[in-house]
């Protein structure tokens, strides 16, 4: 089932709803695959399945966590391995990536829950190269990165076994 976006809501909570179906979405694409299938590359970059979803995990952590002060596991960026944060290396589990995942969603949950949309921060070395940044343009920003991916999810489980979509059927 799909969570909604509610019609009349507040600016905060409709866009914590959003980012909601689409995290949502991320994991549906998922579902029912094999840890073999969630790591082969489908496509000329090597993009994956898990190591899409280990990025918006770290994601998570950076935008939100760590340019509100909080307790973080994110994976820095690195000009040298601008893949860094998204490569499954040998030893890192499914279980472990989306226990990694989860974790991040209910870190970035609680600063979204906990400060105020218009609340500024400056962004840490390697996020935005220290520009301030509101909690609303976060909010945008992981909404947009995190569409954007499940988009490329729905395309690779389209390769791999044909189901589309948005969201788990009713």
């Amino acid at each position: 089932m799909s969570r909604e976006v509610p019609f009349t809501g507040g600016e905060k909570e409709s866009l914590h709803a959003s980012l909601d179906r689409h995290r949502d979405a991320v994991l549906w694409k998922l579902d029912g695959l094999t840890d073999d299938q969630l790591r082969t590359p489908m496509v000329p970059s090597g993009t994956t399945m898990l190591g899409l979803v280990k990025h918006l995990a770290s994601i998570e952590f950076g935008w939100f966590c760590e340019t509100f002060g909080r307790r973080s596991e994110w994976i820095p960026w690195d000009p040298e391995d601008c893949d860094a944060d998204a490569r499954v290396e040998p030893y890192e589990t499914t279980a472990g990536i989306l226990a990694y995942y989860a974790r991040a969603r209910a870190a970035a949950d609680a600063v979204i829950r906990d400060v105020g949309i218009d609340d500024a921060r400056p962004t840490p070395q390697g996020l935005g190269s220290g520009q301030t940044v509101t909690l609303r343009w976060l909010l945008i920003h992981v909404l947009e990165d995190t569409a954007r991916h499940a988009g490329h999810l729905d395309i690779l489980r389209e390769l791999i076994d044909g189901r589309t979509g948005i969201h788990r059927p009713d």
